[in-house]
């Protein structure tokens, strides 16, 4: 007999199963990578994102379709890393706005869901390229869009849709000429097809070792914070609500509404999501933001703040302890720790912060000394979650906060984590490289907007052309150059840029690639695997090739990459 509906308890399991089958393929899903670089981490990313998910769906006893769905999108959208990572987080969280609203799913209810899945994913990308997974999950909803009218048998509906997505996977490398020319289909899109297959095992029963989700720990980056500056309150009221949409919140809606908000205030936050929107500002006329927010719906949960009276009470409690100790410094490590954690945390925000992802010790401290005031240890071997994202935000003293991910397999999650920060306005710089980073933070000028600001910020790095020497870890051939496994490559901004031997050779050769008729600084970062000497020795011979130009060489102590050049 058919089976036609799957009810919560059997979603959990079959999510549970979909989670494991992908972490059993992940390091073969990084294999797919087309740049055999040592960090390919496309199925890590993946499996981390579904892992942060699946952690929370085991947590649930008594299983319901909302409350699966409220873990399933909550857990991913916060535990995604990379960009394969937040894409597979939209589809779900696109999936479970749909499951959310019935007890049971059928074909046609789980059609609706595939489409509100890819609907969802490829909006959440800037500009969507078809052959990644995206194209995948696009052709999964079509199919199943075409069984849904066929069958009701789940069975049927769901071999279906696994061998439609297994052809369209298939067909990526005919839609991307570089998966075709490195022999591989696109990995995302791998990720995506081990998830499904996983489900389907779930539907008959298969039975999966879950101890690793059980067990699991939310992986952390390090963040490493510096104290912020006290600054006045230019606006003294944090107001806060959620508007109930009588209507549909449009985005010319939401950009209206932003601009009407910073145009009476500041720390703008709007956040929809279908009819409810959550609002934050900080003004000096609540009611001003109050009386326009009622012309899109009903207002509920408000809250406003008087921050220049919390300021004074936190000032006069200051200088109680001072007197209470007579000036003198407090003995007690535990007291002295907690007051530290206080004036952290009640101190007035200053009008900017800074967060950059970074890695290695050398990059830190050059960071810092360009004014980033939050660092996540990260990059290219482990790439921060949108909630490592949120916790730097959450610290960060500031009305307004700058993110630089330094990094492309970044700058989804921290555009992911705009949206879930609650207080603050966040902006992210796009920066792909960490000289890119560099260069946006050099060109931050104090007397501008943020908006301003940001515009410059992103305009000035697009100046700046990075090379990064590294070593492959198999053979292949991309950009029509032959790579073998250990060969040294130069990875320019958008291709291969030298493949040889040796490391200096092969630098050398890279910042050729890199130059232009306008060009006129070179910055050289060395690794942790090179030595003062070596580093030294290339910078001489880079300066002998380049007389007219300023040779900058600072230790970055990056690992994996010998070095990371940049030209401007």
């Amino acid at each position: 007999m058919a089976t036609t509906t799957i009810d919560a308890a059997l979603l959990k399991k079959m999510f549970l199963t979909g989670a494991k089958n992908l972490e059993a393929n992940k390091e073969w899903i990084n294999e797919l990578n087309v740049f055999p670089v040592p960090d390919g981490d496309t199925g890590t990313n993946m499996t981390l994102t579904i892992m942060a998910a699946a952690k929370e769906v085991g947590a649930i006893e008594n299983p319901t379709m909302e409350n699966l769905a409220k873990a399933i999108s909550s857990g991913s959208l916060r535990g995604a890393r990379g960009n394969s990572g937040v894409i597979l987080s939209q589809l779900f969280r696109g999936f479970t706005k749909v499951i959310r609203e019935y007890e049971s799913l059928d074909t046609i209810v789980l059609s609706t869901a595939f489409q509100r899945a890819t609907e969802t994913a490829y909006k959440a990308v800037m500009k969507p390229k078809e052959g990644t997974i995206l194209t995948v999950a696009k052709g999964i909803s079509e199919r199943a869009a075409e069984l849904a009218m066929e069958t009701d048998d789940l069975d049927v509906f769901m071999k279906g849709i696994i061998e439609h997505g297994d052809y369209v996977l298939s067909q990526t490398p005919e839609m991307l000429p570089v998966l075709k020319q490195a022999g591989v289909v696109d990995s995302g899109g791998q990720g995506l097809m081990q998830v499904i297959k996983g489900l389907y095992d779930g539907f008959w029963g298969k039975e999966a070792d879950l101890s690793s989700i059980e067990n699991s720990e939310s992986v952390k980056t390090n963040i490493t914070i510096q104290k912020s500056e006290e600054t006045d309150i230019t606006f003294g009221y944090c107001t806060e609500f959620i508007i109930m949409a009588e209507k549909e919140f449009t985005m010319t809606d939401e950009q209206d509404f932003k601009g009407y908000l910073s145009s009476i205030g500041d720390c703008v936050v709007v956040v929809s999501d279908d009819d409810i929107v959550k609002v934050h500002v900080h003004t000096n006329h609540p009611g001003q933001a109050i009386e326009r927010a009622l012309t899109y719906g009903a207002l509920t949960s408000m809250k406003i703040d008087n921050m220049r009276e919390e300021h004074e009470e936190k000032l006069i409690k200051d200088a109680e302890k001072i007197s209470k100790n007579n000036g003198t410094a407090i003995n007690n490590e535990q007291t002295a720790e907690a007051t530290k954690e206080e004036d952290q945390t009640q101190e007035p925000r200053k009008p900017v912060g800074f967060i950059a992802v970074s890695v290695g010790e050398g990059l830190d401290e050059i960071f810092k000394g360009v004014g980033v005031d939050y660092l996540i240890q990260g990059g290219q071997t482990m790439n921060p979650s949108t909630e490592d994202m949120l916790e730097a935000i959450n610290q960060v003293n500031a009305d307004t906060v700058f993110i630089l991910p330094n990094n492309s397999n970044i700058i989804l999650a921290a555009n992911q984590a705009t949206y879930l920060a609650e207080d603050k306005q966040i902006l992210v710089i796009p920066s792909k490289t960490v000289p890119q980073g560099i260069t946006a933070m050099i060109n931050y000028v104090a007397d501008r907007t943020p908006e301003e600001n940001l515009a410059s910020m992103t305009e000035e790095m697009k100046r700046v052309h990075t090379g990064q020497i590294t070593y492959a870890v198999r053979n292949t051939t991309i950009d029509d150059k032959e790579i073998h496994e250990n060969d040294i490559m130069g990875l320019g901004d958008h291709s291969i840029l030298s493949v040889g031997q040796d490391i200096e050779t092969v630098a050398l050769e890279t910042v050729d690639a890199m130059m232009s008729d306008d060009a006129e600084l070179i910055s050289i970062y060395y690794g942790s695997d090179m030595t003062d000497e070596q580093a030294e020795a290339f910078a001489a011979k880079v300066e002998a090739k380049y007389p007219d130009f300023d040779i900058e060489l600072h230790s970055g102590g990056q690992p994996i990459y010998y070095y990371i050049l940049s030209v401007e």
